[in-house]
């Protein structure tokens, strides 16, 4: 993912499933990619900002969601460096609550789309903010673990977090 004509702030934090790399610009979190996950954003001209409000929240609200404390988040998000059909698709998966899981047929259902299985898909796997915006709560029609960016262990654990194993 490439943010154009914004300044992006940025911080990195250590999880129990690795370190995830924050960004945020002026109007919210833009971005939250767990280390060497496929998709990897181009973070030249980042500035490192660990004081930035926005990252300051995230990085407090993902410590208490993987702590077990939290169930959802309260975050500003900027989803504009998506396509219109991603950012479409980015806002559906905010309305899977935790706890459950869709399928990608299901989605596209959802969003008025039932033919678009496979760009549903494309745009799930390219969901700039893991964990926040829950792309690991969405599986194969048979209900199994399918693609995800920052790896299949990872959306098993995820999901187990999330009593939805």
């Amino acid at each position: 993912m490439k943010f154009k004509n914004t300044t992006i702030r940025s911080t990195r934090i250590d999880s129990t499933l690795g370190g995830i790399v924050l960004a945020a610009t002026d109007h919210g979190l833009a971005g939250a990619w767990f280390e060497r996950q496929r998709h990897w954003p181009d973070t030249a001209g980042w500035q490192v900002d660990d004081a930035h409000p926005v990252l300051r929240q995230a990085v407090a609200q993902l410590a208490d969601y993987f702590a077990g404390r939290r169930r959802h988040f309260d975050l500003p998000l900027d989803l504009s460096h998506g396509t219109a059909f991603q950012q479409t698709v980015w806002q559906a998966l905010l309305a899977i609550p935790i706890g459950r899981t869709t399928s990608y047929g299901t989605l596209s259902s959802d969003i008025g789309k039932p033919a678009a299985v496979r760009a549903v898909g494309a745009a799930v796997g390219r969901n700039p903010i893991s964990v926040i915006v829950p792309c690991h709560r969405v599986l194969g029609t048979d209900g199994s673990l399918t693609g995800y960016a920052g790896g299949l262990e990872r959306k098993s654990a995820l999901l187990l977090l999330e009593g939805a194993l």
